[in-house]
């Protein structure tokens, strides 16, 4: 029987009957431990410094007319041919497995029966069940139980073909491979083995069972270069559970093979998968005013697959102390939010000095969204950051510079649910928070509760169809029920916030239609019918002995009715300026000019049945007072006057049609040139007198990068000489026709090197959000580095690895906010606000990148908030620095530290903060 050699394609072998022997070469192929990490340890393997001769190339391959101690593979997996004497050889060894194997090799396949070894040469691939091996050489010994798997040498000499050992989603890729298939021990030589977020190289690994290993010589880094990483942890000697943990004898970093002093006589390295419970190293530093501390030190606790909790404090020798617990949850499909609560009892100076306080502030944040897929008919969601007024001000560990720009706190928590049907119901009910910071008042809703029916069309016809003014009547329901407090900081969460609580409850019935007359106008009616329900009113008298009306409070339950009308007619002309007729290639061909007019009448009825009247008796006679009982009520006051006005309204769009820069483009391309210019106003025909002219507009120029928003309020009245409004046109008293009392500006501009260029959405700039602020950097950006390390890491590696070669194009970046406002309400004629923001960034290079962001302000002639930042990509580590050189919160903050959250307590951070001087 001759030896052939064996094509490129697998061939697949049922094999039955197995030896004792030959039954451990199922663990052969088993190196399920060698993906998950490497080890080094005890095992029944050749002893230190015996060769493995097996391994060694040949000159030549072997085949049959070369050695005459070869079988063929059919003789080795005992496939009977009556033709074939051998297969009752003696030293045959019998089938290796009871399952299906594919293998496959390109030079060749043999069995060398002197030796006992089965050998795949060149490109050689096993396959069993999911393991896969595939290495330039893979031996089989049976005389020893091993099963050797090694690269080898091209003809330049080059190392190729490394043993590469897969099992489902890991892989393990070392110089040479050696399994003991009895005891199921193994050597593994120069390999690497992905860990976590890092990876660990290794000289020699030893495999003592499925979840010991011992490594000799290993260096354990995050580095994306493999080969020479420019950092590492040298693990002389370590032990090792798989995904779990690596523990190591002396141990100390090295810098591009560089040893460095930061060491340590024992290391430990987490290295599991799953969240598990730890200490949260603290940093340490001191404090100008209040002594040493400790902070951010803690412990985490996962408490279970979906919610977590870390619990952290801060220290400092003068008595001070912070609180702080961070918790996130997630139910896949279904929720996610996190919730943090922060609390700090703040001690400046020592007791018996001058400059002695003692304060304590929190703050509590809750974020939670549900998916949409979770419940299409209902929905949660909450939004809460409440607490001090002046936690962002003054909390000592804040490191979030923007939230102290902050001016208003707000929360709200809501729940929704709609009811299917016709007509179809929604129910809602939310609590709402604002908290002014600088005037310290907070307003709530404890709660809201709305309802609604969808609009019901009774005169439809049965078709669905609405045509004319009867078909398209229409009426709805709501209800608002609502208990609204109003308090302060200092009676936050104390009973006295209740003391002046208001609660009540408003239903409206609309009822409307609308239709078109003449083919192009659009008219509507609409009726209105409101009933609203207290549960306190007021009763007023004069007090005579005081000299002084006194307003009294009357529980009970009470109600009112009021109800208006109004109607509108509005249509929509079109005008097109062209200026391109005899199609000379002009750059702007036409203009569009949209209009949109309309007029509306409004009634509302007197409804001074509400009102009473009251008695003021003073040294002067008697005089009556009105009032109505409702006039503390949520909803506003009641109308005792009966009104009637005229609304006239025109809003515009101009659009252009310009000559595409593209030549291979036909059609002109459109583009915006005043995306909306409204004007308004109305006439009171009971007072006869017109209200203020409202204008206002907006467009976006230069390819959407710059926003454009402007608005101005007319005044047609004159002012007499104490600057109170006269019943006498302003042109009348020798003025112009409007007298302009309230004008602003604003302006955003956006642009960068790269088109589309923007922020990216990261944990930062979600936090300032739900902290109140700018999605943008006008205001700096966080000093919180340590907090941004695992989501650095977790970049995609594209992203991270910046081109080798860096091009004359410098990357780069600027932001404005530019904004104005004028009044002149009362002929004071100022500026009451001018302010220009800015931000920018520079990519000196792939790995430097420098920042800043200020504001001026025009009217006080000053600079505000400034910051400057520089950072620095060292690969696997990132360096930052921001910079406050001037005013209140002048301070800087330096951060060195691994990029990777495996290693984020492996950092060095040192600031100056604001209250202690530069």
């Amino acid at each position: 029987m001759s030896f052939q050699k064996p094509s490129h394609t697998f061939t697949k072998i049922h094999l039955k009957a197995l030896r004792t022997n030959s039954l451990h070469i199922l663990f052969t192929l088993s190196f399920t431990v060698f993906i998950n990490t490497l080890s080094f340890g005890q095992v029944d393997l050749p002893q230190d410094g015996e060769t493995i001769p097996a391994i060694q190339e040949k000159e030549q391959p072997i085949t049959k007319e070369n050695d005459s101690t070869i079988v063929s593979v059919d003789e080795l997996l005992g496939v009977k041919k009556e033709t074939d004497s051998v297969l009752t050889d003696s030293i045959k060894p019998k089938p290796l497995l009871g399952s299906t194997i594919s293998y496959k090799a390109k030079d060749y396949m043999a069995y060398k029966k002197k030796e006992s070894k089965m050998y795949l040469y060149n490109e050689a691939q096993v396959i069993y069940e999911d393991m896969d091996i595939s290495a330039g050489l893979i031996i089989i010994d049976y005389t020893k139980d091993l099963v050797y798997a090694k690269g080898i040498k091209d003809s330049s000499g080059v190392y190729t073909q490394k043993p590469i050992f897969k099992q489902g989603d890991n892989i393990i890729e070392p110089d040479s491979i050696v399994f003991n298939t009895v005891t199921r021990k193994g050597l593994i030589y120069n390999s690497q083995t992905e860990q976590e977020q890092g990876v660990l190289i290794t000289e020699t690994t030893k495999r003592v069972n499925d979840s010991v290993y011992y490594l000799k010589n290993a260096k354990f880094t995050t580095s994306d270069n493999y080969d020479d990483p420019e950092y590492y942890f040298l693990i002389r000697t370590g032990k090792l559970v798989p995904n779990k943990k690596i523990i190591t004898g002396p141990t100390n970093l090295f810098i591009y093979d560089v040893p460095t002093p930061i060491g340590l006589p024992f290391a430990y390295f987490p290295l599991s998968k799953k969240r598990t419970a730890g200490i949260l190293f603290p940093s340490f530093g001191e404090d100008g005013n209040r002594g040493y501390f400790l902070q951010n030190g803690g412990y985490y606790i996962p408490i279970n697959d979906h919610v977590d909790l870390a619990i952290l404090g801060d220290y400092y020798t003068n008595g001070s102390y912070g609180l702080r617990l961070e918790s996130k949850y997630a139910t896949r499909y279904k929720y996610s939010g996190n919730l943090g609560f922060r609390y700090e009892n703040l001690i400046t100076d020592e007791l018996g000095f001058p400059d002695y306080a003692k304060s304590t502030i929190y703050n509590l944040r809750w974020s939670h969204s549900q998916d949409a897929k979770a419940n299409p008919s209902s929905r949660f969601s909450a939004s809460v950051n409440l607490g001090s007024s002046n936690y962002y001000t003054q909390s000592i560990n804040q490191l979030n510079l923007p939230n102290t720009q902050n001016n208003t706190l707000s929360s709200s928590i809501s729940y929704t649910k709609s009811f299917e049907g016709e007509p179809q119901a929604n129910i809602s009910l939310t609590a709402t928070h604002s908290q002014n910071t600088q005037t310290e008042s907070i307003t709530m809703t404890l709660p809201t509760f709305q309802g609604s029916l969808s609009r019901i069309y009774p005169f439809a016809g049965k078709d669905g169809v609405k045509k004319g003014i009867i078909q398209n009547i229409n009426l709805q329901y709501s209800v608002r029920a609502e208990n609204s407090i109003t308090t302060t900081d200092s009676l936050f969460f104390k009973k006295e916030m209740f003391d002046d609580a208001k609660v009540g409850a408003r239903h409206s019935i609309p009822l409307s239609t609308n239709f078109k007359i003449f083919d192009y106008f659009s008219v509507s009616a609409s009726t209105n019918f409101e009933e609203t329900w207290v549960i306190k009113t007021v009763e007023k008298y004069y007090d005579t002995v005081n000299e002084e009306t006194i307003t009294e409070d009357v529980n009970g339950f009470d109600a009112f009715r009021t109800y208006n009308f109004s109607t509108s007619v509005g249509t929509t002309l079109y005008g097109l300026f062209d200026l391109d007729k005899d199609d000379k290639g002009k750059k702007i061909q036409a203009i569009r000019h949209v209009i949109r007019p309309s007029i509306s009448y409004n009634i509302n009825p007197a409804f001074d049945n509400y009102y009473d009247d009251f008695e003021i008796v003073t040294a002067d006679g008697t005089t009556k007072g009105e009032y109505t009982r409702f006039e503390e009520n949520l909803f506003g006051t009641i109308n005792n006057t009966f009104s009637s006005s005229i609304g006239i309204g025109v809003s515009n769009n101009f659009e252009a049609k310009v000559k595409d820069s593209d030549s291979t483009k036909v059609e002109p391309k459109k583009i915006i040139l005043l995306n909306s210019l409204n004007f308004s106003t109305s006439y009171d025909l009971s007072s006869k007198k017109w209200s203020t002219v409202k204008v206002s507009g907006g467009t976006q120029l230069f390819d959407n990068k710059m926003s454009v928003n402007f608005g101005a309020v007319l005044n047609p009245y004159a002012l007499d000489s104490n600057n109170t409004e006269i019943n006498t046109f302003n042109i009348d008293n020798g003025g112009s026709l409007f007298r302009l009392t309230s004008a602003s500006l604003n302006l955003s501009y956006s642009l960068s090197s790269k088109d589309g260029g923007g922020q990216k959405q990261d944990d930062a700039i979600d936090d300032r959000l739900l902290s109140g602020g700018r999605a943008d950097d006008l205001f700096g950006v966080s000093q919180d580095f340590a907090a941004q390390q695992g989501s650095q890491y977790n970049e995609d590696k594209e992203e991270r690895e910046s081109d080798e070669f860096y091009n004359n194009k410098i990357p780069w970046s600027l932001r404005f906010a530019y904004a104005v406002n004028y009044a002149n309400s009362t002929r004071q004629d100022e500026i009451s606000s001018h302010s220009l923001m800015f931000s920018g960034d520079i990519e000196l290079s792939p790995k430097w990148s420098i920042g800043g962001s200020s504001s001026y302000d025009f009217k006080n002639n000053g600079f505000g908030l400034t910051q400057l930042r520089f950072e620095r990509d060292l690969l696997s580590w990132r360096m930052n620095f921001t910079w406050v050189p001037f005013g209140t919160y002048n301070s800087w903050n330096f951060f060195i530290g691994i990029k990777s959250s495996i290693l984020k307590d492996l950092k060095y951070e040192q600031r100056l903060k604001p209250d202690e001087g530069l």
